[in-house]
């Protein structure tokens, strides 16, 4: 794309509030256009099809799949088009991950209002955009010569459950929200306290808000 072209639009996120806010942060740029929208992962993967659009903002916490899955299979079906990810999850939670997956920028909804018109417009020329605090936490992690943490070996699924577990949700809640089995949630859960040297939902707990990976 030119700086000077219509950049077409796709909206997936499960809030309605949520995309009707969107929608008139891009109605006040002239040259950015709505393609289309969704409320849910299975749509988004659907009607993304169909809208030729250029980028695609998308919730990172859909009902019925993550934003993450949602983004793999739209960039092994359109490598080109720019996945722009939103999540009310503070940056340095998702944001790596969703850039490893393929995304091209990760902006918090809180800041979205004054910062989403120059990512689309950024990551719609091929560039990456991540706000100036998680630019500097990036470049500090490549300069710190640490270990890998423990959560960060774990798979979206499994992190994806972690966190959720260390919010307070029970295996059922987190598969019904998911739309899992619950046997798969209890698997994703075996799975993470093996990786991380952990013996129950407690220890879990203790971590994750050790770590901050929740609020």
């Amino acid at each position: 794309m030119t700086d000077k072209a219509t950049i077409r639009v796709f909206i997936a996120d499960d809030h309605a509030i949520v995309r009707e806010g969107l929608k008139q942060i891009l109605a006040e740029s002239p040259d950015i256009i709505l393609a289309g929208e969704a409320e849910n992962g299975v749509d988004a993967i659907k009607l993304f099809r169909k809208s030729k659009c250029h980028v695609m903002l998308l919730d990172i916490s859909m009902p019925d799949r993550s934003g993450i899955d949602v983004l793999k299979q739209v960039k092994k079906e359109n490598p080109e088009i720019a996945v722009l990810m939103l999540s009310m999850h503070r940056e340095d939670q998702y944001a790596i991950r969703s850039l490893k997956a393929g995304a091209s920028g990760y902006l918090t909804k809180q800041s979205a209002p004054k910062e989403l018109v120059t990512a689309i417009r950024q990551v719609a020329t091929g560039q990456k955009y991540v706000s100036a605090a998680l630019a500097q936490e990036l470049a500090n992690s490549i300069g710190d010569d640490h270990e890998t943490a423990l959560h960060d070996t774990l798979s979206d699924r499994e992190y994806q459950t972690l966190t959720m577990i260390a919010s307070g949700k029970t295996v059922s809640a987190i598969a019904e929200e998911l739309s899992l089995s619950v046997k798969t949630i209890s698997e994703y859960r075996a799975r993470l306290l093996v990786k991380m040297k952990l013996k129950n939902s407690a220890e879990l707990t203790h971590y994750a808000i050790k770590n901050q990976l929740i609020e």
